[in-house]
């Protein structure tokens, strides 16, 4: 399926993998049987999985409510929307606001079976289009990124890949995103005595971006590509001096944090700077509109 336009049409949306997607919403099964997805509900509290996708129909249903269906289905009961609002949210208009509801983390018990094809120069359009709403300048991504081919279910798709030490990616599209096994922590070492530590890629390239004019060479990376890799990532982090953390705002990265802090002085908390956004990209992304729109009023004076 080609999504290289900025438009998703309707059969398409129905198209793409609701496995993938409520990954992408922040969602991850709490148990696996076959082509069953069980999930702690999304569209309400539960503390028992009710919520069903069956990934080989592509279809969803949520025992406690009796309502079911595809992709279309789920994204108007999730944002409360029109069909019309939904497809412009998924051809790259991300203004809705996820429902402010706790969930638990899972243990997926099945790894998702994606195959990689190819690794090429990230060109697709689409892709650079995403990069840009991310505000993560071409040069930055194609730096530390490919764009990779790839199936899952038999069915062909392209993303944005990350790759770790382990030779997995973690891939992003406009639309979801996921990763091929083997999944683990991503390590960029100079031999400096400090190392900069982020949750994800995104917010490494949007680090990346703000210190473009300091040596490649004069900093030390990890990013976890999970925030569960923490304690895999320990006995790299903690060979440095000083270790900067740069995680999410929320409940869990606020949590990694403060554990951190209490396990060695070597760790410092970055997070401050951001500290009114989910992430640095978040903070980075509400930085760049906000330069746009400066820009776009000095062109109309």
């Amino acid at each position: 399926m080609n999504f290289s336009s900025n438009k998703i049409t309707l059969n398409q949306a129905k198209e793409i993998d609701l496995v993938i997607y409520l990954s992408n919403l922040g969602f991850e099964p709490s148990k696996i049987r076959n082509n069953d997805y069980w999930y702690l509900s999304p569209l309400r509290n539960e503390k028992e999985a009710s919520f069903k996708i069956n990934r080989r129909l592509n279809r969803w249903y949520d025992h406690g409510l009796g309502k079911g269906g595809n992709l279309i289905d789920f994204g108007i009961l999730y944002f409360n929307c029109t069909i019309s609002e939904l497809l412009k949210n998924l051809s790259g208009n991300f203004s809705f606001q996820q429902p402010k509801i706790q969930y638990q983390e899972y243990t997926i018990v099945q790894e998702q079976k994606i195959k990689i094809l190819t690794e090429t120069a990230l060109t697709s359009p689409s892709l650079l289009h995403y990069l840009e709403y991310r505000s993560i300048p071409i040069e930055i991504a194609q730096k530390y990124c490919v764009e990779i081919r790839y199936t899952l279910n038999e069915k062909n798709y392209f993303g944005i890949g990350f790759k770790n030490d382990l030779g997995g990616f973690e891939i992003r599209t406009p639309y979801f995103k996921t990763s091929s096994s083997p999944k683990g922590i991503t390590t960029i070492s100079n031999c400096n005595n400090e190392v900069i530590v982020f949750e994800g890629f995104m917010d490494f390239l949007s680090f990346r971006a703000m210190t473009k004019n300091l040596p490649e060479s004069s900093q030390d990376f990890v990013i976890l590509n999970s925030i569960s890799f923490f304690e895999r990532a320990r006995p790299f982090m903690e060979n440095y001096d000083s270790i900067r953390l740069y995680f999410d705002r929320d409940e869990t990265g606020l949590n990694y944090t403060s554990r951190a802090l209490s396990l060695s002085t070597k760790y410092c908390d970055k997070s401050q700077l951001y500290q009114n956004y989910k992430d640095l990209n978040d903070w980075a992304m509400s930085f760049g509109k906000a330069e746009k729109s400066h820009l776009d009023q000095k062109q109309k004076h």
